[in-house]
């Protein structure tokens, strides 16, 4: 499986410059924490988390949200130190260059995205994302991977927004059929798809295995319509994959996606398909 063509795509890649950081902040955690004579356990039970988690901020394997460092700040006796982070801790939740993605996609009133290989990233649940993140070779570190997972699940606050933008969605069969990260991973994968697909903003559709004969099969298609009735697009097999904003660049890419949706699974068919499949698990 590939890098995640959803983001790498758009130029956009985690990168290793903020792992000094979280496992800096994760140090100073487990510093706190060994000064006040605790446990991890204990930590974790006062706090509210599992020992795991701890385990895991301490040795810079998971990025410690702000409420996290209030808490451990407060609980350890840190004097603010911990409190201090906050900002430099949420900034390096999201890589740099994912920004110029992230707003882009909090402008597009309407975005129409094909994936082939795996469930795009605006659709994954957090466990399906850091399963896809996992195979990257070479690996990323625990705190880059951690991070990029992050990102990823912010991003789907376009959903939500408003106002609410169109958005429409189809998936090649085999990305549902796929066992990201094992069964369970994917039935749950399933579940959010069937979840999100009743949102009134969204349009589901599953491209059947059997259906070949369409422009999708060279790779993703993405197309992100802003309400100046300016536009971005790429895809895999156009223009060297690299983004485009030319309206004949456009062009192709909207009949390319047209003909694509047109012969993909209605919406209402797509739903009994996703159905079918997390009922065969």
């Amino acid at each position: 499986m590939s890098e995640d063509v959803d983001e790498a795509g758009w130029g956009v890649e985690p990168g290793d410059e903020i792992a000094p950081l979280v496992e800096a902040v994760g140090r100073l955690v487990k510093h706190c924490r060994e000064a006040a004579g605790m446990r991890a356990a204990e930590l974790g039970e006062a706090m509210g988390y599992g020992e795991d988690l701890i385990r895991k901020v301490e040795r810079g394997a998971r990025i410690p949200r702000a409420d996290f460092l209030d808490k451990a700040d407060e609980i350890l006796k840190a004097g603010g130190h911990l409190k201090a982070l906050k900002v430099d801790v949420e900034r390096a939740r999201y890589p740099k260059k994912l920004r110029k993605l992230t707003q882009l996609e909090e402008r597009a009133v309407e975005l129409l995205i094909y994936g082939n290989h795996h469930i795009h990233g605006l659709l994954q649940t957090e466990e399906y994302a850091r399963a896809v993140f996992g195979v990257r070779r070479p690996r990323h570190s625990p705190g880059v991977l951690e991070q990029a997972v992050q990102a990823r699940m912010a991003r789907q606050t376009v959903f939500g927004r408003e106002p609410l933008p169109e958005l429409s969605f189809i998936q090649e069969q085999v990305a549902l059929e796929r066992p990201v990260g094992g069964t369970m991973v994917l039935r749950r994968q399933l579940e959010r798809l069937l979840e999100v697909a009743q949102l009134p903003n969204v349009e589901l559709q599953v491209m059947p295995t059997s259906r070949w004969d369409h422009p999708g099969l060279s790779g993703p298609i993405e197309l992100l319509k802003f309400e100046d009735g300016t536009a971005m697009g790429r895809a895999d097999g156009a223009f060297n994959g690299r983004p485009v904003s030319d309206l004949r660049q456009l062009r192709i890419l909207e009949l390319r996606y047209g003909i694509i949706r047109s012969q993909a699974l209605p919406p209402g068919e797509s739903l009994v398909f996703v159905e079918q499949t997390l009922g065969e698990l």
